[in-house]
């Protein structure tokens, strides 16, 4: 389910679902297209990106794209049963895997750090944001790029996040049937919060309650001003347009 319809999947959610081991190793199979990340790959082709580290990397599924190029790739991610998932994948012995979000990096000299999907909005404090904006800034040289994308307030996407409007039921190889749903649980602008549910084969109901921060685009570009970036970029999501905005912004 991307942004085109809901909140999009990403690993830098919430913990408690995608810790779930049977929901972690679906996650992939739930969600399968994944060409909102085509505009990631780009980017990094734009500005000529050696070493890239993608926050909130998930099952790995960008933070191995690269790596068909030859590129240097560093994969963080809070959630440990996503980040088990990525590390049995081909070709993730190549990779550098780090449980945990952005302030766990050490300060290094990437060409291109990446937040996917919701990975931005994920963080609804003031200090939550900053503090991560300044980890990207520290792990970024000179120069280096941030790239991350979020939705567009006045498009109110939440209004069809309802179980009738987000249903979906997926046969997954050797397991069964699995259905899914979102409900809306509360707005408070900034401030938007749900419930999302997994129903296995078995019966068993895996939820999590996730709140996400819709940012106005002048938000944004002065907490990238504030933390030491500049030449910010604002483009339209290629995969969902008029609905979010991609930022692209340099390393101070």
């Amino acid at each position: 389910m991307n942004g085109a319809s809901g909140p999009a999947r990403s690993g830098g959610g919430p913990a408690n679902e995608f810790d779930h081991p049977v929901v972690a190793s679906l996650y992939d199979v739930l969600d399968p297209d994944r060409s909102d990340l085509d505009m990631y790959v780009a980017v990094a082709g734009e500005v000529g990106a050696r070493t890239v580290i993608d926050v909130g990397c998930g099952t790995g599924v960008l933070a191995l794209r690269p790596m068909e190029r030859g590129i240097d790739v560093i994969g963080v991610e809070p959630a440990g049963e996503m980040l088990a998932v990525a590390r049995r994948k081909p070709g993730a012995d190549v990779v550098r895997w780090v449980h945990g979000d952005a302030t766990a990096l050490p300060p290094g000299d990437a060409d291109l750090v990446t937040m996917t999907a919701n990975v931005a909005q994920v963080f609804t404090t003031d200090t939550a944001w900053e503090e991560t904006l300044a980890a990207v800034r520290g792990a970024l040289r000179p120069g280096g790029t941030l790239a991350f994308e979020t939705r567009v307030p006045e498009r109110r996407a939440w209004e069809s996040w309802t179980p009738e409007r987000t249903f979906a039921r997926t046969d997954a190889p050797g397991l069964g049937t699995v259905e899914e749903w979102m409900r809306l649980d509360d707005v408070a602008l900034p401030l938007v919060t749900f419930t999302s549910t997994t129903r296995l084969p078995d019966g068993t109901e895996v939820t999590a309650v996730s709140t996400l921060r819709f940012r106005e685009r002048d938000e944004v570009a002065a907490s990238l001003d504030a933390c030491g970036f500049g030449r910010v970029e604002v483009r339209d999501l290629a995969y969902a347009p008029g609905k979010g905005w991609l930022f692209v912004a340099r390393a101070l």
